[in-house]
């Protein structure tokens, strides 16, 4: 009797997520009908039903990253293999520390196959997985949802759009256009990049109903459940129909949540160019036998087709403008204004909130590298209460060293600092580090945006 308990559950789980996947993705349809695993399917040769569901019970709140392959306690006394870098798991973990952030999360995923590398989190008290949390405001990072609409209804990226105020907050003065006022001009790649908080939402008013917007959140992943090997709590959007508040909103100012989960899954998307495809973290579950029950599925799994290619490439470019020139140009630049990952272009986006009390900084990086070519999507959220030390930027361009420099990737070093295997090819004849963008960044008081 349990079992059919046990399989009527999962089934409506299942019944949940359905919805927005694609009606011709059968194969994956089917894989995720198959609700005496939850998701993915049993080891070849095996056909006993498992109950609990093979992934059941899942704790990446306290995962062993000691070994070549990082470990999660499962239900009883199962045990989870990751599919982690556990060298890139404990170096995101220890940038994560070292910046003293009161919550922060860190997630980097192989986007091409949707394989989890880095799950990262680090807070003050008991373990949590704030990987699969939606409780910080998606900040700025909403504008890529508002940028993904405005291009679909056809915007033209070199087109002018004069502007001014809105740098902290938009009221209703800064959505009306005045030629007396409005001394900047600037293209929608450049507003994305620097995160012009007065563009994102006189465009948005101009040129998306509100449900043309919302539609277009659900489609990357607002608000709905987007199939993973744990849970994950949807990230939320609720648009005001008050056309300032609607503005706002467009603009990244509150409304809306998001999971680091999420924002990864935004990242890989658009370097997919526009597919959705299933993440997936555990490789196999070993029961108390120490035989296997479950075995992630072989191959790449589409979800459903998010964007247009068209839209995913003007996405890209504007989000490169973010590292190149925008908001986040001191973390991935030094001194001297070079980059960090020299030859490797990074598209990524920003994100910067306050709540006032308890008064959190709440800072996002999300993004994907090489732009052109990607190989790794990561999504970074920092909490600060109190004086910040790093902010999201940061922790991602010191990450996304690391990976690129094991790589060995002409011109990347290892942060300066890192103390972690050196995995290049040529670490022998790598020049000694450098001090990091986080260094530089920690001196100068925090930017405020959407």
């Amino acid at each position: 009797m349990r079992q059919w308990i046990a399989i009527f559950v999962a089934a409506g789980v299942v019944a949940a997520s359905i919805p927005f996947i694609r009606r011709h993705d059968g194969e994956l349809t089917s894989l995720l009908n198959k609700a005496k695993v939850a998701v993915g399917a049993p080891p070849a040769g095996t056909e006993k039903a498992v109950d609990p569901p093979a992934l059941s019970d899942i704790d990446l709140a306290n995962i062993d990253d000691r070994r070549e392959v990082a470990l999660a306690p499962a239900h009883g006394k199962r045990s989870a293999e990751l599919t982690l870098d556990t060298v890139l798991q404990r170096a995101a973990l220890g940038l994560l520390r070292a910046g003293r952030v009161h919550e922060g999360a860190a997630v980097l995923t192989d986007v091409k196959t949707g394989k989890a590398l880095v799950w990262a989190s680090s807070n003050q008290g008991r373990a949590r997985d704030l990987v699969v949390e939606a409780t910080a405001p998606s900040a700025s990072v909403f504008k890529v949802v508002t940028g993904a609409a405005l291009v679909e209804a056809g915007a033209v990226l070199d087109e002018k759009h004069c502007y001014s105020g809105g740098e902290q907050e938009v009221s209703a003065r800064d959505l009306e256009a005045d030629p007396e006022r409005d001394k900047y001009c600037t293209t929608l790649p450049m507003a994305m990049g620097r995160s012009l908080n007065t563009v994102f939402a006189r465009l948005a008013l101009k040129h998306i109903e509100r449900p043309t917007l919302e539609a277009a959140a659900h489609r990357l992943g607002w608000g709905v459940l987007v199939p993973f090997d744990v849970p994950v709590a949807p990230s939320t959007l609720d648009l005001p129909q008050d056309e300032l508040e609607y503005a706002r909103a467009a603009a990244g100012f509150w409304h809306s949540t998001m999971s680091p989960f999420q924002g990864a899954n935004l990242a890989q998307t658009i370097a997919n160019r526009g597919e959705m495809i299933r993440s997936f973290i555990v490789e196999r579950v070993v029961g108390e036998d120490g035989q296997p029950i479950y075995e992630r599925p072989a191959g790449r799994q589409v979800i459903k087709r998010a964007l247009d290619e068209r839209t995913a490439q003007a996405l890209t470019q504007m989000l490169e403008q973010t590292v190149r020139n925008g908001t986040s140009f001191k973390s991935f630049h030094d001194r001297s204004g070079r980059p960090y990952l020299a030859d490797v272009r990074v598209a990524g986006k920003t994100g910067t909130l306050t709540k006032a009390s308890p008064e959190t900084l709440y800072t996002w990086f999300v993004g994907f590298a090489p732009a052109r070519e990607p190989e790794v999507a990561i999504a970074v959220l920092v909490s600060t209460r109190g004086q910040w030390v790093v902010k999201a930027s940061d922790v991602a361009c010191s990450l996304l060293r690391i990976y690129f420099a094991d790589q060995g990737a002409p011109g990347v070093r290892y942060p300066y600092g890192y103390h972690g295997p050196r995995r290049s090819p040529d670490k022998e004849k790598q020049p000694a580090p450098q001090p990091s963008g986080a260094a530089a960044a920690s001196a100068s008081a925090p930017a405020v945006e959407g």
